[in-house]
């Protein structure tokens, strides 16, 4: 799996992995912030951004994915950062493959299944015809009908690219991610709990993390802390990224 990334920076590597629907754009921001001081890979995930598509996607495929990256770029232990869908592929690494991470970071998602809630996204995508839409903002007031929230659309429209012939396709798989959808709602699994140091930050306005979801937090990550940032909803590092950013050097220095 020959992952697309864009690599920043010097030092100890972090690697930073995003959520459904997302691409490593979302993440450039932090990432160049954090290359100040560390070295940082921004991956874009199978079947999403410029990565190769595939038939499945799933957690233990992603993390399997993440180990083949870390072995082709000769780092052998890094600092794991992942939001939503990349949180639990953080997650499902660190607990196949301790040895491998220094310190584990996961916003605002928690290890345990989901029911689920992208079902009108999904409805949306798949009602746009790309071969019709002439442009981006076409596409927006079509995808505005299902989908009020305007910050969503631009988030989801990012993944709209123009073809060399013409007209548009998506960069993600979504076919893949309709079809797969259940496992990405499904808990990482685990065989031993992992016992280095992991940061929990989970967004004030969010419910992905719930404080019932301590106790299984704890269970699976007996070192975690749990840091909420009260400004911030699910998508945290685009809405408050300064406070993101000092919870997330502050837990990597000490």
């Amino acid at each position: 799996m020959d992952l697309n990334y864009k690599a920043f920076g010097q030092g100890e590597p972090i690697i930073i992995l995003h959520g459904l629907f997302g691409t490593l754009d979302n993440w450039q921001t932090v990432g160049k912030q954090l290359a100040e001081h560390y070295s940082v890979f921004l991956i874009d995930q199978r079947n999403h951004g410029r990565s190769p598509h595939t038939d499945k996607i799933d957690y233990p495929s992603m993390a399997q994915d993440l180990y083949q990256f870390m072995e082709t770029q000769w780092v052998y232990k890094a600092y794991i950062m992942g939001h939503s869908m990349g949180g639990k592929t953080a997650m499902q690494f660190a607990l196949n493959h301790p040895d491998m991470v220094e310190k584990l970071i996961v916003v605002d998602i928690a290890p345990k299944a989901y029911k689920g809630g992208h079902q009108d996204i999904f409805d949306a995508l798949t009602s746009l015809d790309l071969e019709k839409i002439e442009s981006r903002s076409e596409a927006d007031e079509i995808l505005k009908a299902q989908i009020e929230d305007t910050g969503i659309r631009q988030f989801l429209l990012k993944n709209l690219t123009r073809n060399k012939e013409g007209g548009y396709q998506w960069k993600m798989n979504l076919p893949i991610l309709v079809q797969d959808y259940p496992k990405l709602l499904a808990e990482p699994h685990a065989e031993t709990p992992f016992e280095k140091p992991s940061l929990f930050i989970r967004g004030g306005k969010s419910e992905y993390i719930l404080e019932e979801d301590t106790v299984l937090i704890h269970e699976l990550f007996p070192e975690a802390s749990i840091k909420t940032v009260p400004e911030a909803g699910h998508w945290v590092h685009a809405e408050a990224p300064d406070h993101l950013m000092k919870l997330v050097t502050e837990f990597l220095k000490t």
